[in-house]
């Protein structure tokens, strides 16, 4: 988590740096509010590119992104909830908010696995969407996260025997829940890849060709995803010391980038910041982690094949003659 938080922070402060000084008209307010969704890892593209690393490196890359999602998407709100003065409610209320949030998920979490597990109809898993939507809008309608509902949700069900402890225990039906999540996993695995194409398709719409031949463009993109591994590599040698391939290069921005960067306030939202920005930092860090991704399994690859193909020796070993102590006298 700590690498998670101080990663989200330092690179968001550092790309609100290279974009206030590089766009024009930029304030560092809506500095802060471009540079966060360019700051957060895609555990989309993380998770499911991971599977094949070792035990270790696989939960350190699942938990780091899960919680810069959480926290990027935190970071995100309350830098909104500052463009409106009579609304701010400042730190002690974001905090607020968000334990109201937090609370709120947790109780709905709960419920919706007790009363789901013990439907007998066959058709609840649209049922089960259509009670998430509702949640979704009644977070919006009560100022929440909306987002951060949902996503509890996702941990709560997907962690079922972590949350249901103790006495809790007893009230779940593991398997008839289990099943739950094992068709709401299928089906939002398979609508995630449409939802996927879908917002890049109407993404790719936004963004002039002309961006994309910018020199300008590539430059503000360049130094903002140097700035991400010069960030990563600083981190990952303090708290994880010299084993840092791959770690070091799988930092994708995916989804939640574009979703955050739509989500911006109108009265935020500079003329003159190109979206081909964010296209290009989520390809070139994509790109970036593919080729790390490669390379880590061909070093893999090349060290089982090395030790297959060393020969072990074999020595013949005579043993020593002892000599009877009667003969010796």
């Amino acid at each position: 988590m700590a690498i998670a938080l101080i990663g989200l922070v330092a690179s968001a402060w550092i790309a609100a740096l290279i974009l206030y000084n590089f766009i024009p008209e930029m304030t560092m307010q809506s500095a802060w509010l471009y540079a966060t969704p360019l700051s957060i890892l895609s555990s989309a593209i993380i998770i499911p590119s991971v599977s094949g690393l070792h035990k270790d490196k696989k939960e350190f890359h699942i938990y780091e992104s899960t919680f810069s999602d959480i926290l990027g998407i935190m970071l995100f709100y309350f830098l909104t909830g500052k463009l409106n003065p009579t609304q701010d409610s400042g730190v002690i209320g974001f905090t607020g908010n968000l334990a109201l949030t937090i609370i709120i998920s947790l109780i709905a979490s709960y419920a919706i696995i007790l009363i789901f597990q013990r439907i007998k109809s066959q058709v609840k898993l649209f049922l089960l969407i259509a009670v998430l939507l509702l949640l979704y809008a009644l977070g919006k309608q009560m100022h929440l996260s909306s987002l951060i509902i949902i996503l509890i949700f996702g941990l709560v069900i997907a962690n079922m025997k972590l949350f249901f402890k103790g006495k809790l225990s007893r009230f779940l039906q593991y398997e008839k829940a289990h099943h739950i999540y094992h068709e709401l996993h299928t089906i939002t695995a398979e609508t995630a890849f449409v939802v996927r194409t879908f917002f890049f398709v109407i993404f790719g719409v936004t963004i002039t060709i002309t961006s994309l031949l910018d020199l300008k463009v590539a430059g503000i993109s360049s130094l903002i995803i140097i700035s991400i591994y010069i960030i990563r590599f600083i981190l990952l040698r303090i708290f994880e010391g010299k084993d840092i391939i791959p770690q070091l290069f799988i930092a994708p921005r995916g989804l939640i980038t574009v979703l955050l960067f739509y989500a911006i306030p109108q009265e935020a939202q500079i003329a003159t910041f190109e979206p081909g920005i964010l296209l290009f930092v989520i390809i070139g860090t994509s790109l970036i982690m593919t080729g790390a991704m490669i390379y880590d399994k061909r070093r893999a690859s090349n060290a089982i094949k090395m030790t297959n193909e060393r020969k072990i020796g074999t020595v013949k070993w005579k043993a020593p003659i002892v000599e009877d102590s009667s003969t010796i006298e």
